[in-house]
C-alpha cells in the first residue's frame, strides 16, 4: 500500500496579510520555520521512504527543515507546485474579492489543467514508489485540490482552511486513494495554546 503523507509549508508573511502567493515565490517567515520545525519533530517518529516537495522555496525550506531528522532523499516535482493565480497574485483579501467577486482570476492556471497535473503527480509516486510511505510537501489550494478530487463532501469541510503546516494522509488501497487524515493541527504549538 502506498501512503502519502501531506504537509502544507510553513507560514510566510504574504499568508499573515492574506495576500494571494500562487507561484510568486515568497520565503517562510519566522512562525513559518517554527512550524515546520514543529512538523519536523513530530514527523521523526514515523517511517518514510523520501519527500517529495515543491520547487517554491517555501516548500522546500519547510520540506529541508523537516528532513533534518528524517534525513531522507527529497524529490522536487513542478507537479505539486501552488497554482498559478494570474493578476490575483500579490493581492491582498479585500482587493481580490472587490475585483473579482466571482473568483475568476485574469491569467490563473485553468482548473482542469491543475487537477491534470496533480493527478499526473500522485499517478507518478504511486508508480515510482509503490508500497512506500512518502512524504509530500505542498501548498492550500494543492491540498484541497486533491482532497476535492477524491472526496465530494470536501467542499463542505475545506471552508475551514488548512493550517500552515497541517499534516493530512492518503492511503492508495484497492486501485483508489482514500483520505486517512485532513488539516491535522495538533502538533503545533500555536494550535494548542488556543484550545
Amino acid at each position: 500500500m502506498t501512503k502519502l503523507c501531506l504537509v502544507r509549508h510553513g507560514q510566510t508573511d504574504w499568508n499573515l496579510m492574506k495576500k494571494m502567493q500562487g507561484q510568486t515565490n515568497i520565503p517562510l517567515n519566522q512562525t513559518g520555520k517554527q512550524q515546520a520545525r514543529e512538523c519536523r519533530d513530530y514527523l521523526a517518529e514515523m517511517d518514510f521512504d523520501l519527500i517529495v516537495s515543491s520547487p517554491l522555496s517555501r516548500a522546500k525550506e519547510t520540506a529541508t527543515i523537516i528532513n533534518e531528522k528524517l534525513m531522507l532523499p527529497i524529490v522536487e516535482m513542478n507537479e505539486f507546485m501552488e497554482r498559478h493565480f494570474g493578476v490575483a497574485e500579490g493581492m491582498e483579501f479585500e482587493e481580490r474579492e472587490s475585483r473579482f467577486p466571482n473568483r475568476q482570476y485574469p491569467n490563473e492556471e485553468p482548473g482542469e489543467e491543475f487537477k491534470e497535473r496533480l493527478v499526473n503527480g500522485l499517478s507518478e509516486i504511486h508508480n515510482k514508489y509503490p508500497n512506500q510511505s512518502v512524504l509530500v510537501v505542498a501548498h492550500g489550494a494543492v491540498i484541497h485540490m486533491i482532497f476535492s478530487m477524491l472526496d465530494t463532501n470536501h467542499d463542505r469541510e475545506s471552508k475551514i482552511g488548512l493550517h500552515n503546516g497541517c499534516i493530512n494522509h492518503l492511503h492508495f488501497i484497492q486501485g483508489i486513494w482514500k483520505i486517512k487524515g485532513y488539516n491535522l493541527v495538533n502538533h503545533l504549538s500555536e494550535h494548542n495554546q488556543k484550545v
